[in-house]
């Protein structure tokens, strides 16, 4: 099946050249996009094509999330902590991990369902996700892959092992991984963070990325906490640590946050073949603090399960980096778009050029390729977009999903969370 796009503006997300043309955009993983001066005929059109009239839209490359965590999306409103919690470690412990001991693998489809929706909706059409469910590993992962296919997003997934809840959930960690990537799914080895892995966890981790050629994916000293504990128990700082296990040499690995790295540390990982996912608003919200990335090349954006809209980040972080680095909006812009370059180095399918976003976006003042990162950093906003493609078929028109019933998703997702709730006030 063909999608033409007739009367579009099309701006290329590359070149930042803007073109009035047509478009013919080809359905799957491996479809294609073409520019063309008019849409065919119908009788020289095939049964299932379709022509969508852009005229006063912009058409453009839709968006990556680069750190996501689905499971925190029924976190809106839940019970209040039973005890205020007076740092990072507190907030982890008596929020996230309060949470993440209650999910099932229902509880788990609903968040993926909902986050899934909300990204789509914001013209994010791949995530890159981190989950947590340690009383329900087993199946979490592909249960999460069903749900993002239903929506119609592209997925690279992860389970976060960690040794908080003993050896054989760490253990489960990495046959949920051993499995899943057997199967043939494109994924991560996933880790939480240096502070709740331990050495022979950390070491089966690398080993099983080997194995399958993979990356891991895992918050790198978020907090100030993850640098003294690595020190005290290992006599390392985090980075270094995570080289001399061979982290840093896998391919395609993703470093959480890394918001307190020394001189020493950004060194080893600028020079290393691992990309680093920012998250500014996560950072404000756990109060951990915010840093520059302009240090390495290879840096993307993320949400961290704050949220699902891609541009909301990218202005968050464009008003974080005045202070911490001076970035510009080009500069912004580049980052925002780098998920694209991270995912064609691992070959995971899903991001190819028949992803799209068309945008109603309202502009007082003249917009071209000069002056675009302006209007991107200040004028832009995720409720601009009107319609979405992905892998060359239409998932959200006008608004509104079309591959999922919008209120049947949303019901199910307040049973679900009712369910967690009713399990998180029992005391676990």
């Amino acid at each position: 099946m063909t999608l033409y796009l007739k009367n579009a503006l099309y701006l290329d997300y590359q070149s930042l050249d803007f073109q009035q043309t047509g478009l013919a955009v080809e359905e799957g993983p491996q479809g294609g996009l073409r520019l063309i001066k008019a849409v065919p005929p119908l009788p020289e059109r095939q049964a299932g094509d379709r022509v969508i009239d852009c005229r006063g839209k912009l058409v453009t490359r839709s968006f990556v999330c680069g750190h996501h965590h689905i499971y925190s999306a029924l976190s809106r409103g839940m019970p209040p902590s039973p005890v205020v919690p007076a740092n990072f470690a507190e907030v982890l412990e008596h929020v996230w991990w309060r949470l993440d001991k209650c999910l099932d693998n229902q509880m788990t489809e609903a968040s993926a369902l909902f986050a899934a929706m909300g990204c789509a909706k914001r013209g994010v059409t791949f995530i890159i996700d981190h989950h947590a469910s340690p009383f329900q590993i087993r199946g979490s992962l592909e249960t999460i892959a069903q749900a993002f296919e239903r929506v119609g997003v592209g997925h690279l997934l992860c389970y976060e092992i960690s040794d908080r809840d003993g050896p054989q959930k760490a253990q489960d960690g990495l046959d949920e991984h051993d499995d899943y990537l057997a199967g043939g799914r494109p994924a991560l080895v996933g880790l939480h963070a240096s502070f709740t892995v331990g050495d022979e966890t950390l070491k089966k981790s690398v080993d099983l990325a080997r194995k399958y050629q993979t990356g891991l994916h895992i918050h790198v000293a978020e907090a100030q906490s993850d640098q003294e504990d690595c020190l005290a128990r290992h006599q390392l700082r985090v980075a270094q640590r995570l080289h001399k296990f061979g982290v840093l040499d896998q391919p395609h690995s993703i470093l959480g946050h890394c918001v307190h790295l020394d001189e020493h540390e950004k060194k080893l990982v600028a020079e290393s073949r691992a990309w680093v996912v920012q998250s500014c608003e996560s950072n404000q919200n756990n109060n951990v603090g915010l840093t520059g990335y302009g240090w390495t090349p290879r840096v993307m954006l993320g949400v961290d399960g704050m949220h699902n809209d891609m541009i909301r980040s990218a202005q968050a972080a464009y008003l974080a980096g005045q202070s911490s680095e001076g970035i510009s909006p080009a500069a912004l812009y580049a980052r925002f778009r780098a998920a694209h370059r991270y995912l064609a180095e691992t070959g995971a399918p899903g991001d190819g050029d028949n992803n799209l976003v068309i945008m109603n976006y309202q502009n007082p003042t003249p917009l071209h390729r000069d002056n675009f990162p302006g209007h991107f950093a200040f004028g832009f906003s995720g409720s601009d977009v009107e319609t979405v493609v992905s892998q060359g078929r239409v998932i959200v028109e006008n608004g509104r999903l079309i591959t999922e019933d919008e209120e049947s998703l949303v019901a199910y997702a307040r049973e679900q969370a009712r369910r967690l709730w009713d399990k998180m006030s029992g005391g676990l």
